[in-house]
């Protein structure tokens, strides 16, 4: 197969502009956030749906790979390419097509960015709750791809609690609709539930259909300082038990903590071991009722202080130390491994004792923080990866803390995806009878294995 004569056919079909080859396209597009780096053979940039057909139907007919792409900011490889592929990137079709007032859903393109969706829905009321750390750059077509979640997802749910209908095209260019607007849809199989957090491996999204409810009235930013993590967990398990249910519920350990205060050259408070930051939402006598039941709980649990934040600048200002987590973390050591465990929200105080000695034991730093609602907790493991000692150490501290994840209830990956990064760790979370399963799925929607191959399994 002559790659020049698949380029010629591109060409013809959907427009010299739209297809490219050369060294600096072809690596512009070989990696994701997990800095894992194949170089495709093609990199085409689809206007609409034709181009899609198009692009499909020649890649079926010379068997060649197509691995789909939105921003490139996974954490998973799900989007790297293989070799010989075609990456089809979906920067362009990022038209938000209608959004729908009256029955609040908005008809959307892959590549439209999650942020630019939820300032055009908040335009007219309306509130796109999925909030993945990237939704700055990351697209919807990503985030249904990766199932994205976020902070808000404890109260409002994932990205697949929003997709009504997914439209687009199987590997062979035939086009394919699941679901429909209708927010009650239980006509045959629930298809376009399978497809989200599929990674790319089973369609090409071109249009998407969302649901999306009235935004809150108004919010309110507090911040809990705790003398151990453990202290959080009984707080926010009373909190819960008393009917105060959250937006946001992020917390920091003492190892998150300590790597912030250092970057940010702020002087240590010894006694802060665990901080939570809560965000609430709603009408505003709701949210001062909440707060006023929050600060009689204060008295009951050791607390150490609680803040509160209504205005932006104090909001941002309590955001401060968990946004520079990431930026502290860069300057420790040359690579992190981001993990993105889950386990049950009461398993969260033992799972980052455990993880912690894990860091004990092999002296390898691991900063670790999360999301306090859905037991979401980001471990970031530290290494060079010059020494391979380092190296070794890693691959231990992960066998280990995915062994204990599911044991203790949980799922190795609660955000990011298997993609190519953690594949090797599925079988951990599932018997052999269960990923043939997974396994068959993908046969039935691609039998020939063209469309992002290698990726999950």
């Amino acid at each position: 197969m002559s790659i020049k004569k698949v380029i010629k056919e591109l060409n013809k079909k959907i427009g010299k502009n739209r297809v490219r080859n050369s060294e600096e396209f072809k690596i512009s597009y070989s990696y994701d956030a997990t800095g894992k780096r194949v170089l495709p053979s093609i990199v085409v940039f689809p206007e609409n749906e034709e181009d899609v057909k198009n692009c499909l139907e020649i890649a079926f007919k010379y068997k060649i790979p197509v691995v789909p792409r939105g921003a490139g900011v996974g954490y998973s490889g799900g989007s790297v390419p293989v070799e010989g592929s075609i990456s089809i990137v979906f920067t362009k079709m990022n038209k938000i097509m209608s959004i729908d007032t009256e029955n609040m859903i908005a008809e959307v393109e892959p590549g439209v960015i999650t942020y630019d969706l939820q300032n055009a829905c908040e335009k007219k009321g309306l509130f796109y709750p999925p909030d993945p750390a990237s939704l700055k750059t990351s697209t919807i077509g990503g985030n249904i791809s990766e199932n994205a979640g976020g902070p808000r997802c404890f109260k409002y749910g994932v990205t697949s609690n929003y997709v009504l209908r997914i439209e687009g095209y199987l590997v062979n260019g035939k086009r394919v609709t699941f679901g429909s607007a209708s927010v009650k849809d239980v006509a045959g199989y629930d298809i376009k539930s399978v497809v989200c957090g599929s990674e790319g491996t089973l369609m090409i999204i071109t249009k998407v259909i969302l649901r999306l409810i009235p935004i809150p009235a108004d919010n309110t930013l507090i911040r809990f300082n705790f003398k151990s993590l453990e202290d959080g967990a009984i707080f926010i398990d009373n909190m819960l038990k008393r009917n105060i249910f959250p937006s946001a519920l992020e917390f920091m350990d003492k190892s998150s903590i300590e790597a912030v205060y250092d970057y940010m050259k702020i002087k240590k408070d010894l006694k802060i071991q665990a901080i939570v930051l809560m965000e609430l939402d709603g009408e505003r006598a709701d949210i001062d009722s909440k707060i006023k039941r929050l600060e009689s709980l204060q008295d009951k649990f050791d607390i150490i202080s609680m803040e509160i934040a209504d205005e932006k600048e104090d909001k941002e200002k309590l955001w401060e130390l968990r946004r520079n987590i990431s930026p502290a973390i860069t300057k420790i050591a040359p690579k992190k491994i981001n993990e993105d465990i889950s386990v049950p929200r009461g398993k969260i105080p033992e799972t980052v004792k455990y993880i912690n000695s894990l860091s004990e034991e092999t002296g390898i730093k691991i900063v670790l923080f999360g999301h306090f609602g859905d037991g979401n907790i980001h471990t970031n493991i530290l290494i060079d990866p010059l020494k391979s000692e380092e190296v070794e150490k890693s691959e231990y501290i992960l066998d280990k803390m995915f062994t204990y994840v599911i044991e203790v209830g949980g799922t190795i990956s609660g955000e990011h995806g298997i993609g190519l990064s953690k594949k090797r760790f599925l079988k951990y979370q599932y018997s052999k009878r269960e990923i043939d399963i997974f396994e068959n799925v993908k046969k039935a929607f691609d039998p020939e294995g063209l469309l992002n191959p290698g990726k999950i399994f």
